[in-house]
Order: structure tokens, then C-alpha cells, then sequence
């Protein structure tokens, strides 16, 4: 891997940037659940707009977003961007695997709306809009900070 560090910097840019976008995804996507769940009957008009609007930004920005920063996290990783002999990179690693958890259980939500079996109420998809938040607030603390 010695011939990807001189691009480190633009690894570290672009994983930045692709994380950027998927949790920008994570913390809208929930929120459009929350109005789908209150406000469209299966079958409406709204019901459909709103499932192209949870297709589109799941699988054109969410889906790619994720695989990059994932990607790039890996690249870095490998260069020694994150140190397993400290707490601190273990915290980043449970929180990345817990958004990717979060983005898969969203994903299977986009399913159930696509397919006219949600059973799950806006108070649920609420709760849900404040889990990225907190795991992002673990991941930037621990990289940034590294209190542990």
C-alpha cells in the first residue's frame, strides 16, 4: 500500500465527503418515513411520490455515499489511519458498523413502503432519525478528540 500514500490526503477528502453525503441520507431518509407513515394511504399519490423519493436517495446517494466511505475508510485503514491499540479506533469502527446497520434496516423500510406492508408508526421512524446523530457524534469524537 506504500504506492497509495502520496494520495492520502485525497483518500481522507474524498472518504470526508462521501461521508458527508450518506448521513445526509441518514437523516433525511427517516424523516420521509415519518410524513410516508402519517400522511399517505397505500396506493395514493402521495404514497408513490414519497417511494421515489426514498428509492431515489437510497440507492443514488445513500447506497453509493456509504460503499465509498466505506471504501476509502478501508484504504485508510490499511495506510494506518486508525489505531487498534487505542480505544479510540475501536469506537469509530462500532459506530461506522452500527450506521451501516442503521442504513440496512432504513433500506428494508424503503422495502416495506415499496411494497405496501409498513406496520411501523412516525413515532418509530422518529426515534430513528436521532440514531444516526448519536453514532455519528461517537464517530467524530473519537477521531477528532480521542478521549480513550
Amino acid at each position: 500500500m506504500d504506492w497509495l500514500a502520496p494520495y492520502y490526503s485525497w483518500i481522507k477528502a474524498l472518504h470526508v465527503m462521501a461521508v458527508l453525503a450518506w448521513m445526509a441520507g441518514l437523516f433525511y431518509l427517516p424523516r420521509l418515513f415519518v410524513y410516508h407513515a402519517e400522511r399517505a394511504k397505500v396506493g395514493s399519490e402521495l404514497d408513490l411520490t414519497f417511494q421515489v423519493m426514498e428509492t431515489k436517495l437510497l440507492r443514488v446517494i445513500m447506497n453509493p455515499a456509504m460503499m465509498t466511505a466505506w471504501g476509502c475508510g478501508l484504504l485508510m485503514v490499511s495506510m494506518g489511519g486508525l489505531d487498534f491499540n487505542a480505544v479510540w479506533g475501536w469506537a469509530k469502527l462500532v459506530a461506522v458498523l452500527a450506521m451501516t446497520g442503521a442504513h440496512i434496516w432504513m433500506a428494508a423500510r424503503c422495502r416495506d413502503f415499496a411494497e405496501g406492508r409498513n406496520t411501523r408508526f412516525g413515532r418509530t421512524y422518529r426515534i430513528a432519525n436521532e440514531v444516526p446523530t448519536l453514532l455519528m457524534v461517537v464517530a467524530v469524537v473519537a477521531v477528532i478528540v480521542r478521549p480513550f
